[in-house]
C-alpha cells in the first residue's frame, strides 16, 4: 500500500513516500520514513500524530492513500493567539 508520511517545521517541510505492507501501522510508516533520524525532537510514541488532520495512534492500522501527519508542539496557544491578533487590529483601526 502506499502512504505518505508528513513533518513540518517553520523552515520547511518533508513529505516521504512509502510503499509498506497492508496492516502497517502509522509507527511502522515514521520508522520507515527516517523521520525519527532525520529529526531528533520527534518522539516516538509520544508526539502527536494524525492521518488527514484527524489525530491517531500510534498503533493506527493504515490504509491505502493515507497521509500520516507528524505535529509539533504550538508555539503559541491558538485562543491567545486570537487575542493578540484582535488587540493588534483594534490598535490599527483607531
Amino acid at each position: 500500500m502506499n502512504v505518505e508520511v508528513v513533518y513540518a517545521i517553520p523552515e520547511e517541510q518533508t513529505v516521504v513516500e512509502l510503499v509498506l505492507e497492508p496492516q502497517a501501522t502509522v509507527g511502522d510508516a515514521i520508522i520507515a520514513s527516517g523521520l525519527y533520524e532525520r529529526y531528533p525532537s520527534i518522539q516516538p510514541g509520544v508526539t502527536p500524530v494524525g492521518i488527514y488532520g484527524e489525530k491517531v495512534h500510534y498503533d493506527t492500522v493504515l490504509a491505502d492513500g493515507d497521509r500520516v501527519e507528524i505535529y509539533r508542539p504550538l508555539e503559541v496557544d491558538p485562543m491567545e493567539a486570537r487575542r493578540l491578533r484582535a488587540r493588534s487590529q483594534a490598535k490599527q483601526s483607531r
